[in-house]
């Protein structure tokens, strides 16, 4: 899926916090700002990360009917969390069982630096679903002793201590073994250097490309102009030096989860609101049975085209962030329901789709002649999980398919009630204050941020990702382990491109045409500085998101710098973005789309190369010190995830459901422990 990293990503999925620039409420018209309220949104805090809650507003107001639809997608959700564990890394389940075993059965000194520090570590691992960071993708490294580990472990109940306890204290302990989940440094093979599940040990990246490109070489000789998403589901063995996929589905790998996912799938569909919402839920069975990526292909287009229903879930292998190579999906669902009147919104958008194909400044032979069915909507979140959860997008465009999205259309959502509390949990950090370089710009960040914010997830999920086209025999994935990166970068584009544009406010989504310069100071702040919060010293950038937004701020910068459209400035010792021409940015922002299009189209993998290793990669590291160094004085978490809400069915003295409830008072370790009892689908 194409998601907006807190922004989501490609065509899929927007990740959500971006950079902790505070989001005040904007004066612009059609802006459904939530007022302060009560409600407590922080639940922890630890390490680098914030864990909040958040709302389901309008939930009682759902029909009983559609309640229990919403229950049963939930349970099923949920029920997907110990396969994205074992993708992560094949050791994550008995470790996570082993540290809460040890947790649960503590008995000494809470107050000690050790249990102190081994509790930050078991936050951090369920925080990340696995022992590597979910962003950074380094392994964590313990600040609790060996000792004191080895004598948690001789302290257990008889019985529960693994057969492979010796190997396990390695992988903990060990700094160099299984150090990267993904590994996307140039100049090395990929697959070995990962150690992610998708891939048994022994297994290079050129075998895994070899393997994959004879079938895509068969489709193109074939001319089939409907490829499958080769090895999405599937990891890959190797027998009698052959390599062979084993298949995600119910008699193959996974397949005691995914049992109990259809199980609750087939409860959902008595609760179908209507017999296309029916048909979707009964393909993804029928998908989950077979293992059928053709079948994968037939539910994502009905469920792109089901635009009637107003309860809506993704559940599946969908994202491949995961992959170095771009291949493999992991595990993720979002359960969540319409927003009818911040849709407004992004229906204003996905109307005039053709309109902004047709007027991007991109090389006709790379536009679509025709935009299909593109629809987008707000939701409000009901449920996270897989890797949706604890951290979350904040939009999500899927298909991620680039034939269906060309026959079929696409299907792109923007999660309301996340980004509210986002907002609301950043409010009176003093970010702003500290990097932003001066009070008119601050005031432009005041007064229109928070909705340009969301305007630019609108575009970059509904339009970005669903803009272009790739020419006759260019593979989907032929850019390879750069294919993410290139992808946010190309809806990036986009977004800024047509946020500045006076088209925004015919259509009435904009009431001030100075309103996009909050969103292109931000955007250029968070590329060039503040982004490398989270970067720890000495490192370079790694994840496809952070990748995009450098790559777009460092391209432009420095293509801008002849006629000084940005400047880096002295203040006080204090490095600020100062933007002198806005016009002339958005104006670059045109030409950068044009190439990235034309690499996406062309499946120029060269230039990509040349783009992501000169701009997204390297780090200043006076820069990144400078940026560490004030950032630390904020006391500000670098990421933010969330505890779910809890889902409790009424049932009369006939046992038939009369009401669900919604409750928010779960913490976070209570969540976590409960969901290891609760759904440990794979033992």
């Amino acid at each position: 899926m194409h998601t907006i990293s807190r922004l989501l990503t490609t065509g899929a999925i927007a990740l959500a916090a971006v950079l902790p620039i505070q989001m005040s409420m904007s004066s612009c018209s059609n802006t459904n700002a939530a007022p302060a309220d009560d409600f407590n949104y922080q639940v922890d805090r630890f390490a680098d990360i914030e864990v909040l809650r958040y709302k389901v507003p309008d939930f009682d107001s759902l029909s009983l009917q559609q309640k229990c639809l919403v229950y049963y997608l939930t349970e099923a959700a949920l029920w997907g969390r110990d396969i994205l564990w074992d993708q992560n890394y094949r050791h994550n389940l008995a470790i996570r069982d082993l540290l809460e075993n040890i947790y649960q059965n503590y008995s000494g000194d809470r107050n000690s630096a050790d249990y102190k520090n081994f509790e930050k570590y078991l936050k951090q691992v369920w925080f990340a679903n696995g022992i590597h960071h979910h962003y950074s993708n380094d392994k964590f490294t313990p600040a609790f002793s060996r000792e004191f580990f080895n004598e948690q472990v001789a302290a257990l109940p008889e019985g529960t201590v693994p057969e492979n306890i010796a190997e396990l204290t390695e992988v903990i302990f060990s700094p160099t073994l299984a150090a990267k989940k993904v590994n996307l440094a140039a100049g090395q093979d990929l697959v070995v250097t990962s150690c992610n599940n998708f891939y048994a040990d022994g297994i290079t990246q050129a075998e895994v490309e070899s393997f994959y490109d004879r079938m895509k070489n068969a489709a193109i000789a074939a001319n089939d102009s409907t490829p499958i998403s080769y090895g999405l589901n599937s990891r890959i063995e190797k027998r009698d030096g052959k390599l062979y996929e084993q298949t995600y589905k119910i008699g193959g790998l996974y397949s005691d989860a995914i049992e109990e996912i259809v199980r609750n799938l087939r409860k959902a569909t008595k609760y179908a609101e209507n017999p296309q919402q029916l048909e979707v839920i009964e393909t993804l069975i029928d998908y989950y049975t077979t293992g059928d990526l053709r079948t994968y292909d037939d539910y994502s287009i009905k469920w792109a085209k089901d635009t009637l229903s107003q309860v809506d879930f993704i559940n599946g292998f969908i994202e491949t962030y995961g992959d170095p190579v771009d291949l493999k999906g992991s595990w993720e669902s979002i359960v969540n329901f319409k927003d009818f009147e911040a849709s407004k919104r992004t229906e204003a958008l996905s109307s005039n789709a053709q309109w902004f194909e047709d007027n991007s400044p991109v090389n006709p032979l790379y536009k679509k002649d025709n935009v299909k069915g593109v629809s987008a909507k707000v939701i409000t979140a009901a449920i996270l999980a897989g890797d949706s959860y604890p951290a979350t997008p904040i939009g999500i465009n899927l298909p991620n398919s680039r034939w269906i999205r060309r026959d079929h259309g696409s299907k792109s959502v923007t999660l309301a009630n996340i980004t509210n509390a986002y907002e609301m949990a950043a409010k009176g950090s003093g970010f702003n204050e500290e990097f932003v370089i001066d009070e008119e710009t601050l005031n432009l960040i005041n007064n229109y941020l928070a909705y340009t914010d969301e305007l630019h997830t609108d575009l970059h999920e509904c339009l970005g990702h669903a803009s272009g086209r790739l020419l006759p025999g260019v593979a989907e994935d032929a850019l390879r382990a750069h294919g993410s990166a290139i992808e946010e970068t190309r809806a990036d584009l986009f977004a800024l491109y047509y946020l500045a544009d006076p088209k925004m406010i015919e259509i009435g989504l904009i009431d001030n045409p100075e309103a996009y310069k909050a969103e292109y100071y931000k955007y250029i702040l968070n590329g060039m500085m503040t982004q490398l919060m989270r970067i720890e010293p000495g490192k370079d950038i790694e994840e496809a998101h952070m990748r995009n937004r450098k790559l777009i701020a460092e391209w432009v910068y420095e293509h801008g710098k002849a006629d000084n459209v940005i400047e880096l400035v002295k203040k006080d010792g204090k490095t600020f973005i100062k933007i002198n021409d806005y016009e002339a940015l958005r104006g670059l922002f045109g030409q950068l789309l044009a190439e990235i299009q034309r690499i996406c189209s062309t499946g120029d993998y060269d230039a990509a190369c040349n783009l992501i290793e000169t701009y997204a990669v390297k780090v200043d590291p006076e820069l990144h010190n400078e940026v560490l160094e004030r950032s630390k004085k904020l006391n500000m978490a670098e990421y933010k995830g969330f505890v779910n809400p809890v889902y409790t069915p009424v049932f009369d003295d006939k046992n038939n459901i009369t009401d669900i409830k919604v409750s928010y008072d779960e913490g976070y370790i209570d969540q976590m422990l409960r969901y290891g009892k609760q759904y440990h689908g794979l033992k």
